[in-house]
């Protein structure tokens, strides 16, 4: 990462409140890079836009990106370069509930945040980040590649397969390479870390029930997803930013995620966390009646490997550690800012040693 380039960058990040949001927001205040918000209130109590109060250190604006002209009013007030459209309604079981709202956020969403960027003189870059669920799930047991067919059995995927198209017409119709926006679209794993409390994710549900001191229940313990520390599509998201600014061929769909051995199954994940939290129970399984998710989802990054030159830092194991040892500290008292930082310092070591 070219931390002067940032630097010199207005840098808009919608769904600042969010996990991802949160974090990614950390990182850039931790090189000093000047940055604008807009999201919805934080979607869960606690989260760790509050606990590790990540509006401080920036313009937080509290808007809704169906809004179109309130997002509109925040771009012509602070002329943003570089836009990373991190919000959404991100929860497949959610989406069941309340499949308008989500495809009103995820699609209708995409396009007023789309316009907004053509009607703004300053934009210079776009990556909107999608999901690995928007591909057509045939459970397959290789990894999806950025060509294959879009698709999604539930609300959330369809929804994240439409923000795909509709960022394929804008590119088309409005941001070709000789135009003045570069959009390029993200497509990461399940993404997991510390300061997650959503519900209806395995990692928070796992982390609340031993914190409570009772065996994790989960639905679907064969079923087997691309685990990945949120720092590493955090960091594939930020290089490919920083690329598109002198490179508009790289404006097309890219895949970020882990490690072939970071495909684990639920009831993996369950057991790993539940052992380095000393809880040696077994996990409950939920045999209620639940929506369809996929049994079998894993991405093919070998294009973000040779053209941009990313790859994932952290393997699972170090993942798992991490998110036990930053929960672990929040029980302690040690304060999530610092946490959240800690491990940001920890990745970027990292970088450090492999370059």
């Amino acid at each position: 990462m070219n931390w002067e380039f940032w630097k010199q960058r207005k840098v808009l990040i919608t769904g600042h409140t969010g996990f991802k949001g949160s974090w990614l927001s950390l990182w850039l205040q931790s090189h000093g890079v000047p940055l604008v918000g807009y999201a919805l209130q934080p979607p869960t109590q606690p989260s760790l836009f509050d606990l590790a109060r990540v509006g401080d250190g920036m313009v937080s604006i509290i808007g809704d990106i169906r809004d179109p002209n309130q997002l509109q009013a925040a771009f012509d007030q602070h002329q943003p370069e570089i836009v990373l459209h991190l919000a959404a309604q991100p929860i497949v079981r959610l989406s069941y509930a309340e499949p308008v709202e989500t495809f009103q956020t995820n699609v209708m969403g995409t396009v007023n945040l789309l316009e907004a960027a053509r009607k703004t003189d300053s934009v210079r870059a776009v990556v909107n980040v999608t999901t690995d669920k928007c591909y057509l799930n045939r459970e397959w047991f290789w990894g999806y590649r950025e060509d294959e067919p879009l698709g999604g059995h539930d609300p959330y995927s369809s929804s994240k397969a439409c923000s795909e198209l509709v960022s394929a017409a804008y590119r088309t119709s409005f941001f070709q390479p000789q135009d003045r926006v570069r959009l390029a679209t993200a497509r990461a794993g399940n993404v997991i870390g510390g300061g997650d409390w959503a519900q209806d994710r395995l990692v928070p549900d796992i982390l609340q029930a031993l914190m409570a001191h009772r065996p994790p229940e989960i639905r679907a313990p064969n079923a087997i997803r691309p685990w990945q520390h949120v720092l590493d599509p955090l960091h594939g998201y930020l290089l490919l930013a920083e690329r598109l600014w002198t490179e508009p061929d790289l404006a097309e769909a890219w895949n970020f995620g882990p490690y072939e051995t970071s495909a684990q199954t639920v009831g993996y994940i369950t057991h790993y966390l539940s052992r380095g939290w000393g809880f040696d129970r077994p996990f409950e399984q939920s045999h209620g009646q639940h929506p369809h998710e996929a049994n079998y989802l894993k991405l093919d990054s070998s294009k973000a490997h040779a053209r941009l030159g990313w790859r994932p830092r952290f393997d699972l194991h170090a993942t798992l550690d991490l998110i036990i040892a930053w929960y672990q500290g929040l029980q302690k008292g040690q304060d999530p800012r610092a946490l959240t930082l800690h491990d940001i310092e920890t990745f970027e070591s990292i970088q450090e040693s492999l370059t």
